[in-house]
This record gives C-alpha cells, structure tokens and sequence, in this order.
C-alpha cells in the first residue's frame, strides 16, 4: 500500500486547498464579531506558539469547551478555527482553541506535553465540566489526554466527554510516509504516542469520522472505538475537511453529540 496516498486527505477531498483560506476567513470574521467575549492571544507557557483564545458565551458558561486543531503536527494554528465555537457558544459553553508547537521543532510527544500543560491553565479559566474535542492531529491529541496520570487528579475528573474527531489513533502506519522526514516518528514514540495502546479513559468518549473519508481514516477510528468500547459515529457524505462543519451549528450532530 502506498502509505503517502493513504493519508493524503488533500488528493482525496475536492476542491481542498479552498478549505484553510475560507477557514481563516470565516474564524476572522466571527471574532471580529464577538467583541469583548473574544480573548484571544492568551499565554499558557514560554513558547511562542503557547497561546490559546478563550471565547465566552452570553451570561454565566456551563463548562468549558476546548478544541485542538489538527494539521498532522505540522501546520495551522488556533486562528484558522474560532468560527467551530459557535455551536457550543450558543449553547451557554465558553470554548478554548490551543495553539502548540510544531513538528519539526518538536516531536509529537512534545506536543502532547504542550497540550497537557495548557488544560490547566484554559480550565482555570472556566468553572465546570470540561468537554474536549479535537480533529485530526487534534483528535489524535485528545484522546492522549484520557492517559492515566497525564493530567492532575482534580482536572482530569472535570472532563466530562472526549470526541477525537477523524482521529489519528494509531502512529505506526506513518512511519512509512514521506511527511516523516518532519514529524520523526520512531517506533517507541509509536507505541507509547498511540491512543490505542492507552488505557480506555475514565471520561465517556466518542470517536467521530466521516463517512466518505479516506479509508485509513475510517479504519483508524474504527480501531480506537473497538479498543476503548466508544460509541462510533460515522456521518454520511462527510469527508476529512468538511466533517468538522457542524460544530459550528448549535444543532449540528457533532455539537449535540459532544455537549451530550
């Protein structure tokens, strides 16, 4: 099998390189119209990339939201995706979008300690349950959060839902593509970065795919909800780039499904 075209979303989806510009224009109009409930730019460590933006809903939050992009480590940031809030915004939920350091500064165990370092300081923001969500790279990132022992106790009992989102869940296959000559990944960052070799989570989860994305997309996601005993939701028509769309609808299916 050639590996490179197993997880090339950009071949396999129509029309893909108009999704991050029409992103970005859309995440940019909708902070310009949040005004003061936007925080953004808000510093969770040293590193410059070690920022997150915090957006309010009108009156008191219900708990707290975070979202974390994908772009298989490499690429994007949290100010390509602050129109997906809008869902869970009207619903009464504040939401955090991270973003963290890249590959190939950093390798992909870095980035999950970036990632685990900033819940803390996000959470502490926003009284409440915590739900995490993230896509891709993002959904592989989330679901490492359910590991035992990876964040504190009393945070790691906030989190009421986990919905990896097209989730990379196990990394060995792309040990065999051309992107990783940048993401470095060796066969022990494999095992132990793979969600599927983790502990199921105490927090409920839901694994979410499309149901016209690349086959090794739909297999991965099918893997992880077999080893953690998830729910599978696998909605018809979506591919990798539009499955995440409904997140910004107060009831979109994955709205509903995450704030459940």
């Amino acid at each position: 099998m050639d590996m490179d075209a197993a997880y090339s979303n950009t071949d396999h989806v129509p029309d893909a390189a108009a999704y991050p510009p029409r992103w970005a224009a859309a995440a940019a109009a909708f902070r310009d119209g949040l005004g003061e409930r936007a925080e953004l730019d808000l510093p969770y460590g040293d590193h410059p990339r070690a920022r997150f933006d915090l957006f309010h809903p009108e009156g008191a939050a219900r708990g707290l939201v975070v979202f974390v992009h994908g772009g298989y480590w490499k690429a994007f940031d949290k100010s390509t995706w602050s129109h997906l809030v809008a869902g869970p915004l009207a619903r009464g939920w504040a939401v955090a979008i991270p973003s963290y350091p890249l590959c190939p500064e950093v390798r992909i165990a870095g980035i999950t300690r970036a990632v685990a370092g900033a819940l803390p300081v996000m959470a502490a923001r926003v009284a409440g349950p915590i739900r995490l969500a993230g896509h891709s790279a993002g959904g592989h990132l989330v679901a490492r959060m359910g590991a035992p022992g990876l964040l504190p106790a009393d945070l790691a009992t906030r989190i009421a839902r986990i919905v990896p989102i097209s989730p990379v869940a196990d990394l060995a296959p792309l040990m065999q593509t051309s992107m990783n000559a940048t993401l470095r990944i060796d066969a022990a960052e494999a095992t132990a970065e793979s969600p599927l070799h983790q502990p199921v989570p105490e927090a409920p989860v839901t694994v979410w795919v499309g149901g016209a994305e690349l086959p090794a997309f739909r297999d991965q996601a099918e893997r992880l909800a077999r080893a953690w005993k998830a729910e599978l939701r696998a909605p018809e028509g979506r591919h990798h780039f539009d499955v995440i769309a409904p997140l910004a609808e107060p009831e979109g299916d994955l709205t509903r499904a995450l704030l459940a």
